[in-house]
């Protein structure tokens, strides 16, 4: 010991650290040292190294490497870390992160996203930047106006347009002798018909019948933006109504002229007089006060002054001198789509432009179609429909939107690259409404997170973190998973129609819906077609619905209760609803519960993924698989506010 002083003595004042160091070269234990070494004598090779290769083992910590990009969302977090959204709820706890309004499409600052790499034992790197390159503009567009040297005559596209129930279907029936308001709900017209009606004197006219009731304004604005004349039916015996005057808007919006039905005249209270007195407040002024606009009387029940109004009709269309182009690609409107259970898609169109015939590819909004057949209004086959016809075309892929435009190109591959562009647009379109609705959100949420802790900006750190701890102590203890909302009156819908224009006419009517604060109205899926078992099962989701797992029996006082342990398979479990008991479609047990846990704590709600356990009051024999089902029963009907307009 006494050497090693006298070594260190000579150099310098050392440290423990110093102490340690040189102990490694001597075969002794230094007092005072809880460390024992032992003399590595390295003698030098030519190549510099140790005889015996000695050399530093480095420890290998591997951690799995996260890629980051900025304004990630928590769920592509998630996904880039393998992990799921409690996890990442999970490592932003004790955190200043507004937890409450955390949701899987939160965007997370920078901050964030390197916290919750740092916490999960994970390193990450930077994603590359990939500069995505301008795509190109493949959509077509309608050609240029056509040189007048290729115009010809054609049929007037007239459009039916009055309130509901004043006969405007009867008309068309009593012009074109079928019978289609028979076979319709309520006799009451439920979607657009267009019919090519050939008159006596050889004279066609292109006829389309729209739907007077409130509900269907958007189909009627979209009749007369694709029509040359608006008749407008009004009943002798009722007078200008709602959609009376809806439907002269219409007309005057798209510069349509307008022809006066006066109908129901053979009606011992009709007063057509009236009727025109009463369309002057409205701007339509009948010849007989000086106007332009024709008022014939009739009665389309009985067919009285039938020709006198299709004969006011060629007379206008001949004033318009209407012509059309029936070269190059068509061009043309779809009127209504449905799907026919033998034909598939089918939509009905007006040519505007060029003449549709078989083989043709047409687009269409985001879908496209190759002509395979085309129908009249009779349901005959046509071998090609020229400008102003009504068509049924069968052979779209998907159905396209009632009032889509459609377009003819020169082949498949073109029609795949247009639908391909336009779908790339919406989604472009989509991403940024997206944003900026996130953004806005997140905006909201950070001004509630500075309004909540301004009243603890005064206190200091620790204490600051203690109030934070015990004012979201329940939320800390609970994952978003377990989240128990409050119970608020909701009515999920299921919208199915038989064709496209009636769906849209519903949820026009469904989007004005005001009462959100007395029940929450939710359009859960709509679409065209009979209801299929997934809408079935679709509507089965918005049920409570359990299955039994396993029982147990726990002691309640002196006696022992049977608990079943159940994971909810549909919906949520309330427990202040009545519960049934299934086993194989058979009803075992209906009742209350007196018992609703999830782990230890008393609940009132348990969601769908959730495990719990629930007694009842009877002796019931639970067996796994036994299908647990909660219901309410009510029969006074729930009032709102809302008015729909009908």
């Amino acid at each position: 010991m006494n050497r090693v002083t006298a070594l260190i003595s000579g150099v310098r004042l050392i440290t423990r650290t110093d102490l340690t160091q040189v102990a490694s070269y001597f075969p002794f234990t230094v007092p005072g040292l809880p460390l024992t070494c032992h003399l590595a004598r390295f003698l030098a090779t030519k190549q510099g190294k140790s005889p015996n290769n000695v050399q530093k083992v480095k420890r290998n910590l591997d951690k799995q490497e996260v890629e980051i990009m900025q304004r990630m969302t928590v769920s592509a977090l998630a996904q880039a870390m393998n992990k799921d959204f409690d996890h990442i709820f999970e490592a932003l706890l004790n955190t200043s992160m507004d937890l409450d309004s955390l949701e899987p499409q939160s965007i997370l600052e920078e901050k964030w996203i390197k916290e919750v790499v740092k916490r999960s034992g994970m390193k990450f790197k930077w994603a590359k930047l990939v500069e995505s390159k301008e795509r190109e503009n493949k959509d077509t567009q309608r050609r240029p106006p056509p040189d007048t040297s290729v115009l010809v005559s054609r049929p007037p596209v007239v459009t039916i347009m009055g309130h509901v129930d004043h006969g405007k279907t009867t008309l068309l029936d009593s012009l074109r002798k079928s019978q289609v308001a028979a076979g319709e709900a309520g006799g009451i017209t439920q979607h657009i018909g267009a019919f090519l009606v050939q008159l006596p004197s050889g004279e066609k006219i292109t006829f389309l019948d729209t739907p007077g009731h409130a509900a269907f304004s958007s189909m009627r604005a979209r009749g007369a933006l694709v029509t040359d004349i608006v008749i407008l039916v009004v009943a002798a015996d009722d007078g200008v109504m709602k959609q009376t005057i809806e439907s002269i808007l219409h007309a005057k919006k798209a510069h349509v002229p307008i022809i006066v039905a006066v109908n129901k005249c053979d009606k011992p209270q009709a007063d057509p007089a009236r009727v025109k007195q009463e369309l002057l407040a409205h701007d339509v002024v009948c010849e007989e006060y000086g106007g332009e606009v024709q008022a014939i009387h009739m009665s389309a029940l009985k067919g009285d002054n039938l020709l006198e109004l299709a004969e006011a009709t060629v007379t206008l269309a001949e004033m318009m001198e209407l012509r059309g182009d029936p070269t190059g690609l068509v061009e043309a409107t779809v009127i209504e789509s449905r799907t026919d259970k033998g034909k598939g898609p089918v939509t009905t169109a007006i040519v505007q432009r060029g003449t549709l015939k078989k083989g043709c590819i047409l687009v269409a909004g985001k879908t496209w179609a190759k002509v395979r057949f085309m129908f009249d209004e009779n349901n005959c086959t046509m071998k090609e429909a020229g400008p102003s016809n009504a068509v049924e075309i069968v052979g779209w892929k998907e159905l396209p939107s009632a009032g889509e435009e459609i377009l003819e190109v020169e082949s498949e591959k073109r029609a795949r690259e247009v639908v391909e562009w336009r779908c790339y647009q919406d989604e472009q379109d989509k991403q940024k409404e997206d944003l900026q609705a996130i953004e806005v959100k997140q905006q909201e949420h950070l001004e509630s997170y500075k309004k909540d802790r301004e009243p603890l900006a005064h206190l200091s750190w620790r204490q600051r973190k203690s109030a934070l701890y015990k004012a979201n102590r329940k939320l800390m203890a609970m994952r978003p998973s377990e989240k128990v909302e409050p119970q608020e009156l909701s009515l999920p819908l299921i919208v199915k129609g038989d064709v496209d224009g009636s769906v849209e006419a519903i949820l026009n009517i469904l989007d004005s819906y005001d009462a959100h604060d007395q029940c929450q109205l939710e359009v859960v899926h709509f679409g065209i077609g009979d209801v299929s078992e997934n809408d079935l099962n679709l509507a089965e989701t918005f049920s409570g619905e359990a299955s039994v797992l396993a029982m147990f029996d726990v002691t309640v006082g002196k006696k022992k209760v049977t608990v079943a342990g159940c994971r909810v398979q549909k919906g949520q479990l309330d427990r202040k609803m009545k519960f049934r008991l299934l086993r194989r479609q058979n009803i075992i047990w209906e009742g209350s519960l007196t018992a609703l846990k999830h782990h230890k704590d008393d609940v009132q709600v348990v969601k769908t993924g959730m495990e719990c356990g629930l007694s009842v009051a009877q002796d019931i024999e639970f067996k796994p698989g036994d299908e647990v089902v909660c219901f309410e029963e009510t029969e006074t009907p729930q009032l709102i506010s809302w008015d729909p307009g009908f």
